[in-house]
């Protein structure tokens, strides 16, 4: 790759390397792979009262108007159930008591286990794991601008997720490899997520073909059973109701395999508040939690413990344009409510790093801080769409995915506990500096000097001269040149010649039988 390195960026950037003192595996300063914990108490936008209003509406929404079920199979397992079923339309009313049977049996936090061990993350608790844009069908960057995505830019992507030591999973097509046949494009695409990456990955559960497909091929890559993978999931994938109040065919196909197989589903309705939903937050966030809810008692009655996620993704569409409007102070109030939600029912959350910008631009960076502000703060576990996402999720950018990691690098290390202790109050270099006078050259600031502080990866903290003579690049033009940086020194994780030939085997064997028929 190193062909797509521009040699004036590759100096730019070599240059505040050397003047920041900076000498890591890659050029480029990084903190860590980490486990990220949330030790802040979250914030809640919604009082008692007012939350538990929202949850007796949604109850009554379950009760009397129901969801739209459109799977034949779904429909046998929720009347056996007790659900109130009509077949003819595909209604399903619930009692709140089988509702609340359901989420009985969901578990609250659950482990992911990742190619690398070293790569597991937990979901649930104070837990926070952070996934790289998914399914773009669109890519850009500075050089090839706005394009359909191909399976280059695919693998690409997938190489700077293994780069960046912020993103946690691999969930999901950072964007669509559309020049790959459909039938069989998902075969490539998981071969690819496996070979280049060792992090967590997502099937897509868009029927039940392409999830029994991940499921045999994670299987492959890990060297373990079916039964082993049930009790060590390591596959988590989407599953989003079609607002309102329907959930698809194939939808419910994918999340029944993954239910049945032990791995973990992400339910998340697409409530755009004025569009897809009321135009008030508190009736948006009603109907969220009744499709939710609906649909993850529907995970437990295909198999009771599977392990589920609460997803949060209501927003507001521009009332002029109809357009999704992300990043928005409802967006992130409806983010922290969500997690409220969750909290109530015992269940992990998800929520997402969206933008509705068309440029990597200050809209960008804005729109995408309230979101992440508000996923935080509201106790997410889940961070979807963490890096990369632009144009409310049509196009994955490969300079906003570095901006987004230096934004999600920043708050991990916001994350960090506050130490208080005898050495970092410092008590005795305090009294050593005289009054007036400056802590440069003291021998507390000299030990210290390299890692007190965040180092950026993307940040220019030069003074205006010395950053027009190493070339006056904008954050858009340093992070074309960090991620193509990236690119050249990236290193393919180890994986066992054995596994990779089985894995080739069945990728094979599949494409000659037609994948999805």
């Amino acid at each position: 790759m190193a062909e797509l390195q521009s040699p004036h960026a590759a100096e730019a950037g070599a240059q505040g390397a050397r003047r920041r003192g900076r000498r890591t595996s890659g050029g480029f300063k990084q903190p860590p792979w980490r486990t990220l914990r949330n030790r802040y108490s979250p914030v809640e936008v919604i009082d008692a009262e007012g939350l538990e209003r929202i949850h007796e509406t949604s109850m009554r929404v379950l009760e009397t108007q129901g969801l739209e079920f459109l799977s034949p199979r779904a429909l046998d397992i929720l009347a056996k159930a007790g659900a109130n079923v009509d077949r003819s339309t595909g209604r399903v009313r619930f009692d709140r008591g089988l509702i609340e049977q359901c989420l009985a049996t969901a578990p609250s936090s659950f482990t992911l286990h990742a190619r690398s061990p070293a790569h597991d993350v937990i979901i649930g608790g104070d837990h926070l794991a952070l996934c790289a844009v998914s399914s773009a069908p669109n890519c850009s960057d500075l050089d090839g601008g706005r394009r359909p995505g191909t399976f280059t830019d695919y693998c690409n992507f997938l190489r700077l997720v293994q780069s960046l030591n912020i993103i946690h999973l691999a969930a999901g097509y950072p964007v669509e490899p559309a020049d790959l046949p459909p039938p069989t494009r998902h075969l490539d695409a998981y071969s690819a997520v496996i070979k280049l990456t060792d992090r967590v990955w997502s099937p897509s559960a868009i029927g039940a073909t392409r999830i029994e497909d991940g499921i045999e091929m994670n299987c492959l890559a890990r060297g373990i059973s079916r039964d082993e993978l049930r009790r060590k999931p390591g596959l988590l994938t989407v599953v989003n109701t079609n607002s309102p109040r329907r959930v698809d065919g194939p939808m419910l196909d994918g999340l029944t395999a993954m239910a049945e197989a032990g791995q973990a589903v992400i339910v998340t309705p697409f409530t755009l508040s004025g569009a897809m939903a009321p135009a008030t937050l508190a009736g948006a966030l009603a109907l969220q939690n009744a499709e939710a809810l609906g649909v993850i008692a529907f995970t437990q009655l295909v198999s009771p413990g599977a392990p589920v996620i609460y997803g949060g993704y209501t927003s507001n569409v521009d009332m002029k344009s109809g357009a999704p409007a992300f990043g928005t102070p409802e967006y992130t109030r409806a983010a922290m409510a969500g997690g409220q939600l969750a909290r109530r029912y015992k269940l992990p959350y998800r929520s997402s790093n969206a933008c509705a910008a068309n440029a990597v631009d200050a809209q960008a960076a804005y729109e995408s801080e309230m979101s992440v502000w508000g996923a935080v703060m509201g106790g997410a576990n889940l961070l979807k769409h963490g890096a990369g996402w632009m144009e409310g999720g049509l196009v994955a950018s490969f300079e906003k995915l570095i901006v987004d990691a230096e934004i999600l690098q920043m708050m991990a290390e916001f994350l960090q506990p506050l130490v208080v202790d005898e050495d970092s109050l410092a008590l005795d270099a305090i009294g050593a500096v005289p009054p007036g006078g400056h802590f440069f050259g003291e021998a507390h600031t000299l030990a210290r000097y390299e890692n007190a502080f965040y180092q950026p990866m993307l940040s220019d903290w030069r003074n205006y001269e010395t950053w027009r003579e190493a070339g006056a690049l904008d954050t858009a033009q340093r992070a074309n040149g960090v991620w193509k940086r990236l690119l050249s020194e990236y290193q393919e994780p180890p994986l066992d010649p054995a596994i990779a030939e089985s894995l080739d085997a069945f990728v094979a064997k599949r494409t000659e039988e037609g994948g999805v028929l």
